[in-house]
């Protein structure tokens, strides 16, 4: 519900693209600094209270957004930032421990995963993009009315990890102290080529993910045309949703690894995001104006963010399956947020410099980043190939 409109609402309280990217560089700069700290914590006291927390800070986040001011919308990133952490780890951490705590097939989680994404970044996302583009366009209640919406449903959600939970918290020595558990893990990420590679290329590829939700908005309507948000958003999401349904029948091919067909998924995706550099490159745009119409260029960028969004989709549960597979239980939320350091690192260096470079430089960064993940994912595909039986 929040993502279409997060760009969109601080331009309505009349921020610049200079000043909405440093509010997204402090999201991601708290996501960075407190997030392996979170996630060590969660391993150790519970993945549940560490949910639970999540709708906590994400609620907080919610709440600032009714306010125009600088810093109190600067609060509201900082409370978002440690909730983005929460929910890409503890979440996933959280059901792979229950799914073997029940004694469940292994093979299992992979159909787990592709519905999650189906389900959950699919069909869900459509249909909150769809509302919240009903309460802001249709009743015409302001860009802050998909914040309250989701506030209302982060409280439900809250309410059923409570009330129907088991706690669970990783494989840790007992009395072992923070410092212990960052000791842990990273050895586990140095000393596991495996791992490395893993981690590193998820960064890239978040890192461009992450990049590319700040500035689609922008790439398609640079000049203030009017588009709409909510419904360019939910169209996204029927891509990403098409996206995790392939994956399923990708990962049920015993003839195929994972391994190797997320060489092409990087690969395509920096191929969709490319479009702009192109378009810029080219001189293929026709000059739209502020109040119109989404523009020819428009369409074009948009077609390929609907590429990148189907890529996303095969990526997700497939990205789940190989850390479920190479991701230590012990410290399973601590190795996935040392991941997302380097991520929100990228990510912040990125935004901070949004106003001194034009957009198709931003999205040339992002396809290098692709790029580089195909490579680190044909390193993994080698070693992992060359450890199987013969």
């Amino acid at each position: 519900m929040q993502g279409p409109y997060v760009y969109a609402l601080y331009q309505h309280y009349g921020y610049t693209t200079g000043d909405i990217g440093k509010l997204f560089i402090a999201g991601f700069g708290s996501s960075m600094i407190f997030g392996t700290v979170v996630g060590s914590m969660a391993d150790k006291h519970g993945r549940k209270a560490a949910a639970l927390v999540y709708v906590a800070t994400y609620i907080a986040s919610c709440v600032t957004k009714h306010w125009s001011d600088y810093y109190v919308l600067m609060l509201g990133r900082f409370f978002g930032g440690i909730a983005t952490s929460l929910l890409f780890t503890v979440f996933e951490s959280w059901l792979v421990a229950e799914h073997f705590k029940r004694g469940y097939e292994a093979e299992w989680l992979d159909k787990t995963f592709s519905k999650a994404i189906f389900l959950g970044n699919g069909l869900v996302s459509i249909v909150s993009g769809l509302v919240a583009n009903y309460l802001v366009t249709d009743m015409s209640l302001g860009p802050v009315a998909p914040f309250d919406a989701a506030t209302c449903f982060l409280a439900i959600g809250g309410a059923v990890i409570f009330l129907t939970w088991s706690e669970n918290t990783g494989d840790v020595v007992e009395n072992a102290n923070l410092q212990q558990s960052f000791s842990t893990a990273y050895k586990a990420i140095f000393s596991d080529k495996k791992i490395f590679y893993l981690g590193a290329m998820q960064s890239l590829f978040e890192a461009s993910m992450y990049s590319f939700v700040f500035l689609w908005t922008p790439a398609l309507s640079p000049n203030g045309e009017d588009i709409p948000h909510g419904m360019i958003f939910a169209t996204m999401m029927v891509a990403c949703m098409i996206g995790s349904s392939m994956s399923s029948r990708l990962m049920a091919r015993s003839d195929l690894r994972v391994e190797k067909y997320m060489q092409s998924v990087f690969l395509l995706s920096a191929c969709s995001l490319s479009i702009p550099v192109f378009i810029k490159t080219f001189e293929l745009g026709s000059g739209g104006y502020k109040g119109g119409p989404i523009t020819f260029e428009g369409k074009l960028q948009l077609c390929g963010f609907l590429v990148f969004e189907f890529m996303v989709g095969i990526f997700w549960p497939s990205m789940m399956k190989m850390r479920a597979q190479y991701v230590p239980e012990d410290v399973r939320s601590t190795v996935m947020n040392f991941f997302r350091i380097p991520l929100n690192l990228f990510v912040c260096v990125i935004l901070y410099n949004v106003a001194l470079f034009p957009l198709s430089a931003m999205f040339g960064m992002c396809t290098l980043f692709l790029c580089g993940s195909a490579f680190l994912q044909r390193k993994l595909e080698l070693i992992t190939a060359s450890k199987l039986p013969a």
